[in-house]
């Protein structure tokens, strides 16, 4: 799962270069872009991973463990159906409303701005019923334990984007046109070029369903068995989706009043940030759900309590995500101008733009940990078929963030919306380890604490040669400098976990040299 993530984040990053080239952080479809993609994802995110994983998964797997599986693929064609419905309506409703949504989503939008929002919201919200579809080939793969396909398929995604910007870029760079409007088009291009993306990441995954269930029973029905079951876990599911979209919403918000490169800044530095937090953080959670469900079930044959086999998968699942989250948190704030200077700074993506994207990635940062641990503690809940304690604790962290973002917004800018949203982060990850150890006991004990020092200790260290290295190279271009500072980071961390034997650097060391041997 983690090498499809990876695979669909470096590409995703050379999407994301290219469209640094062509709109820096500051111009018109800069901002506009980021704007309109943020509006339509707010129905794929409300309908799609992580609602439907932690609704239809538990139930999915429940009746497909059963000798005759049509219970289980009827439920599929189902669910497939009622979403297929329901995503249409909602996408063909924010076409219409568009005007409407942008004005309330990007206030602080001058009227060029706006008005390039508007058109590109028309040309994506289609994308959210295709990615929402896409989202339901991801739960029936990863309930059959298939999880590469499902996390490379929007590999494809980001591809169409790069033919479609370089394509467009090419093409309007040899006709006599201004630049504001070369940059518009292509800006309409990669819009339509997403849309293209959605639906080739469908088409390399519908054909590994099919096969799994033995065709798709699609239908509108809610009388198959668990249908109802899925949709009394989803509904609180959507609300807590809902709250983490409306703070996704609300950042675009402040943002769109930070001025010319706020938004686009903000976008820049969260698509650094959930790098980590997917390749470790959803990763393990998503991986660890189908387990958690069947743990939470109960098991025969003499083993652990449920609770307690319980209780162990999700500390263990901790462990290893604090082991390559603390020092990715750790290099995002020491290291934040390096990484994004060596990602993003070429064409109109100037030094400036660097300073500024590096100070929010740095605010970014510091709640990476709450960001990539609260899905694993949240699963656990999800497990025991409990979705309402996940959507409150995120309701009253969403309120505490919002109104430290706009505090601090008016003293640091768009870095301070940044480091509002980690603060929320950290206290929603901490209200969900703390009442899920009121109902499963303790989820972390001394030698979990323990591995989180060591990785902190070795972090920080890292972090400080890092930075180091960083001022001795800074006459070096800005792509060799920082994969030289990371390399240097990532030798230290490793050299240090191993020492002072962290069972996650040693394993890590085992698989690495074991695949080296062989």
């Amino acid at each position: 799962m983690a090498a499809g993530i990876l695979v669909t984040r470096v590409l995703g990053y050379a999407r994301e270069r290219v469209f640094a080239y062509y709109f820096g952080n500051d111009s018109i479809p800069a901002d506009a872009f980021r704007a309109a993609l943020r509006i339509p994802n707010t129905i794929r995110n409300l309908l799609s991973e992580g609602t439907l994983a932690g609704s239809f998964i538990p139930v999915y797997a429940a009746l497909n463990e059963r000798p005759d599986k049509g219970a289980a693929r009827a439920l599929a064609g189902a669910v497939l159906g009622l979403l297929v419905l329901a995503s249409g309506v909602l996408a063909l409703l924010g076409i219409a409303l568009a005007p409407a949504i942008t004005t309330v989503i990007a206030q602080g939008f001058d009227e060029p701005r706006r008005q390039l929002t508007i058109t590109l919201v028309r040309i994506l919200f289609p994308m959210a019923g295709l990615m929402v579809i896409s989202a339901w080939c991801l739960g029936i793969l990863n309930t059959h334990r298939r999880f590469f396909l499902p996390y490379a398929a929007p590999a494809l995604w980001n591809i169409a984007g790069i033919v479609a910007m370089l394509a467009a870029g090419t093409w309007f760079a040899n006709r006599a046109l201004p630049l504001d409007a070369q940059l518009h088009r292509v800006a309409l291009a990669l819009a339509w070029g997403t849309v293209a993306g959605s639906l080739l990441q469908i088409a390399v995954q519908l054909p590994a369903c099919w096969s799994l269930l033995h065709g798709i029973a699609l239908r509108l029905s809610l009388s198959p068995e668990g249908v109802r079951n899925v949709l009394l876990a989803w509904v609180p599911l959507v609300f807590g989706a809902g709250v983490a979209q409306v703070s996704g919403l609300i950042d675009t918000l402040l943002g769109s009043f930070t001025g010319p490169g706020g938004v686009s800044a903000l976008g820049y530095a969260q698509l650094i940030q959930i790098l980590p937090i997917s390749l470790f953080g959803v990763s393990v959670a998503a991986v660890s759900l189908p387990e958690l469900s069947r743990d939470a079930a109960g098991r025969a044959g003499g083993g652990p309590a449920p609770n307690e086999q319980l209780r162990m998968r999700i500390a263990v699942g901790f462990r290893r995500i604090v082991f390559f989250i603390v020092p990715s948190s750790v290099a995002c704030i020491a290291l934040a101008r390096e990484i994004v200077a060596a990602l993003y700074q070429t064409g109109r993506f100037t030094a400036n733009a660097t300073a500024l994207v590096g100070s929010v990635l740095a605010a970014y940062g510091v709640g990476l940990l709450g960001q990539a641990t609260v899905k694993l503690f949240a699963s656990g809940f999800y497990a025991m078929r409990d979705t309402r304690t996940p959507v409150k604790i995120a309701a009253l962290s969403l309120v505490v963030s919002t109104g430290l973002a706009w505090v601090l917004m008016r003293w640091l800018g768009a870095p301070g919306i940044a480091l509002g949203s980690s603060i929320g982060a950290f206290l929603n990850t901490t209200l969900h380890l703390r009442d899920l150890s009121r109902r499963i006991g303790s989820v972390l004990r001394g030698p979990d604490w323990r591995s989180f020092a060591i990785a902190l200790a070795a972090g920080i260290v890292a972090g400080a040669g890092a930075v180091g290295a960083a001022h001795v190279t800074s006459g070096l271009a800005p792509v060799p400098r920082g994969v030289l500072v990371l390399v240097i980071f990532g030798m230290v961390y490793g050299a240090l976990t191993l020492l002072l034997k962290h069972p996650d650097a040693i394993r890590t060391w085992q698989s690495l040299t074991a695949s080296h041997a062989s």
